[in-house]
């Protein structure tokens, strides 16, 4: 991230696969229109009749009950839209609809928004023949990368309101896919803004007025969905949360995951990468093309210790996949791509990785451009229920980019200087090094930019029990926690030990003496060490020196990224609770 600047550089599609996902959506959406009728209609309906009756039958012992107000279309429709950030196009895009069924109208939705960014996701390629400037071509095509899992996000979405045989409502763990997802497709879109405006391109604008339907309709679905669920909790529906341990893996890692990642002696290799020729291949791209599409079981690749001179990308078809290496000093992946020498932001990270399920274990991932060539990452993810464990990223601007869904990292070393922790996934650390170093001269450190665009977003950065030290000895350089990219930024430091290297005022604004929006979200809990004193701290309206711990259990591995629900599969230590 350029350090006087908001934006970052931020990357295609089979014609055969684009063509049956037509159908299958198609497909799916007449589906989704009568398959489930409890959900939505408990919201809605419930709010104007069954809260009432509850209501009154506690405070009377009348036996006769209240009825419920059945709504018509309009109403129904005024009700849901209300709940959005953009009513009108909530509305304008609803309202042939002429039901009742609020439920029905919610999966309308997801189909409006998915046939508006169907048609963005080839917006891209209709303007690169307008382009001459290879680098704005280079962030078309992150456009139209970013834009189409946009609409695999979608479909995901799409795909998860189909209810099994025996269940009557949608799960809590169904209803946190769906706004991870929804999260994911708004953020994909606005990177693919940041690639335009980072290199200050004229179409930046042009594209965004494109992409004002596409955007609304994602934020009316995503807040719809947010809403149902405080609804849904209020009226104590149950929804079947799953206790929470105080195992070192989230749940969501399953039994044999944790025990890869815990020992690994007994595993099965499927490649092995090796440079002296003793492995099946030299590579880890070699490695990477011989991983099947959509694996439905871990696909594990040993990489033996040596420094691996390769950008290697991970697409989304390549799902399951577990990387593990020698150790996170020995197993090393070195790249040098940056935004200086031309490549968008989004484009440089020595090892990025999209397919869901994806974990690492002792690796090192970085990236040597060095600080004069300003952003230059060296691990970018966007792969949902992704592992980090014991593993290292080295760089100086813009090292860590989780960009979206639901990442977790565990005893991992993240090294850098501007915003060296960024993206806008939902991402916790947990007992993590994370060590500012010294930049060039007359520049300053953050550690964090989150980029929370929307309010119903459920992302951000969460650092808990981690050790924040300098890196260099001769650190001299104003160095913060972090600042706010975007208009709904979240960030929470909790339980770590920050050195005495920090400045008091703690957190940096993004433009120098004015103010964040009230709207962002920052705070702490419980740190210690000399650099935890907040007596000295800014004092921003969306800022809290002290959070409570109900607030600090909120940023948690169990409720923040649902680890109970998936990182028992991976094998990873893990603390679900404060």
């Amino acid at each position: 991230m350029d350090s006087m600047k908001s934006f970052k550089g931020y990357g295609k599609v089979d014609e055969l696969e684009e063509q049956a996902f037509r159908r299958k959506t198609r497909k799916r959406i007449i589906i989704i229109i009568v398959s489930i009728v409890v959900l939505l209609a408990i919201v809605v309906g419930a709010v104007a009749g069954t809260v009432i009756h509850r209501r009154n039958s506690s405070s009377t012992k009348s036996p006769n009950p209240v009825p419920g107000a059945e709504l018509t279309p309009a109403a129904s429709l005024n009700t849901l839209c209300s709940v959005t950030q953009y009513p009108s196009s909530c509305l304008s895009s609803l309202k042939s609809s002429n039901t009742s069924d609020p439920e029905v109208l919610f999966k309308l939705s997801l189909g409006v928004a998915m046939g508006e960014l169907i048609k963005l996701s080839k917006y891209p390629k209709e303007l690169i023949s307008q382009v001459n400037d290879t680098r704005v071509v280079t962030a078309l095509n992150i456009c139209t990368e970013v834009l189409e899992d946009a609409v695999d996000r979608l479909n995901d979405s799409v795909s998860s309101m189909e209810l099994g045989k025996e269940e009557r409502v949608l799960s809590s763990s169904k209803i946190d896919d769906i706004k991870t997802w929804l999260s994911a497709t708004i953020t994909d879109q606005e990177t693919c803004l940041d690639a335009l405006d980072e290199l200050n391109s004229t179409l930046a604008p042009k594209f965004k007025a494109q992409m004002q339907s596409s955007t609304e309709f994602a934020s009316n679905s995503l807040a719809i969905v947010a809403k149902i669920l405080s609804v849904l909790a209020k009226l104590h529906v149950p929804i079947h949360r799953r206790l929470l341990s105080n195992d070192e893996f989230p749940d969501w890692v399953s039994a044999g995951d944790r025990r890869l990642l815990q020992d690994g002696s007994n595993m099965t290799v499927h490649i092995t990468v090796a440079q002296d020729g003793t492995g099946d291949v030299k590579t880890i791209g070699e490695a990477v093309e011989r991983v099947p599409k959509k694996s439905l079981t871990k696909f594990i690749i040993k990489v033996k210790q040596g420094t691996y001179l390769e950008n290697v990308v991970m697409d989304k078809h390549k799902w399951n996949v577990m990387m593990i290496g020698d150790g996170k000093d020995k197993t090393i992946v070195s790249g040098s791509k940056n935004f200086v020498d031309g490549t968008p932001t989004f484009a440089t990270a020595t090892f990025a990785v999209a397919g869901k399920g994806f974990i690492a274990k002792d690796m090192g991932f970085i990236n040597t451009a060095g600080p004069q060539k300003h952003q230059a990452v060296a691990f970018r993810s966007q792969s949902d229920f992704s592992v980090y464990y014991r593993c290292s990223f080295d760089a100086f601007q813009d090292t860590l980019y989780p960009h979206s869904n639901r990442q977790f990292y565990r005893d991992c070393d993240v090294t850098g200087t501007i915003d060296f922790i960024f993206g806008n996934a939902a991402v916790v650390f947990q007992k993590c090094n994370i060590q500012p170093r010294q930049p060039l001269r007359n520049q300053f450190n953050t550690i964090t930019a989150q980029g929370k665009k929307d309010p119903n977003q459920n992302t951000g950065i969460s650092i808990q029990k981690c050790s924040i030290t300098s890196k260099d000895s001769n650190l001299t350089a104003l160095t913060y926690l972090g600042r706010p990219w975007k208009e709904f930024s979240t960030t929470v430091i909790m339980q770590s030990d920050i050195g005495s290297f920090l400045h008091q005022l703690g957190w940096k604004e993004w433009v120098n003496n004015v103010d964040p929006p009230t709207t962002i979200f920052y705070g702490e809990y419980q740190n210690s060490g000399p650099g935890a004193n907040v007596a000295g701290r800014v004092q921003w309206a969306g800022y809290k020196p002290a959070l409570t711990e109900d607030e600090a259990a909120r940023f948690s591995v169990g409720s923040f990224i649902q680890g109970p629900d998936w990182l028992p599969d991976a094998d990873v230590e893990f603390e679900s609770t404060l």
